[in-house]
């Protein structure tokens, strides 16, 4: 029973404080119930087709490609290949974990892999456009040259700071996960 209780600690208390909420006013519990409702029916909208799209590129997209395209001798091909899939990517940050762990398992560089991680988090083009719509051009495009500087230093100095024998461990955890 307390291995149940510590595993599922989260879930017990946000249960219990919506036991409360449901003494001190019951409206709130349907409000929270009716939220809970729409974020599950959004996530069944965005995630499920993006978890299609990286099986599909896990399955016709073979290892030399990536390795070609993405792989330690890529260069600045390889970074800007990682620019394009991030910033014209959908869904949500949630989403690129599972296909950068793919690239990792077929063979694309750590530097390239982080940086397609870092675009798709803050420099995908629908955030661009949302940018420029609401503080200007001129601003926004301070913002996102400098955070583009900082992802490619930071990707590239990342990968420098780790030990080849470590790089080495992290591709094969990404291979033996995705078995």
């Amino acid at each position: 029973m307390m291995k149940f209780i510590k595993k599922n600690k989260f879930l017990i208390l946000l249960v219990l404080m919506l036991i409360i909420i449901s003494i001190i006013d019951i409206t709130l519990t349907y409000k929270a119930f009716a939220n809970t409702w729409d974020q599950v029916l959004s996530m069944l909208m965005i995630v499920p087709p993006i978890f299609v799209l990286i099986g599909l590129f896990d399955v016709w997209v073979d290892r030399e490609t990536v390795i070609k395209l993405m792989g330690n001798n890529s260069g600045i091909k390889g970074m800007a290949l990682a620019f394009f899939l991030g910033a014209f990517s959908a869904g949500p940050t949630l989403a690129a974990f599972p296909l950068a762990l793919i690239m990792l398992k077929k063979g694309a560089k750590y530097s390239n892999v982080l940086f397609f991680l870092m675009v798709w988090s803050s420099l995908k083009l629908p955030i661009v456009f949302y940018q420029i719509t609401t503080i200007g051009f001129k601003f926004s495009m301070v913002i996102n040259l400098t955070m583009l500087i900082v992802f490619v230093l930071g990707a590239l100095l990342s990968e420098k700071l780790f030990k080849k024998e470590e790089l080495e461990i992290l591709q094969e955890k990404a291979i033996n996960y995705s078995k």
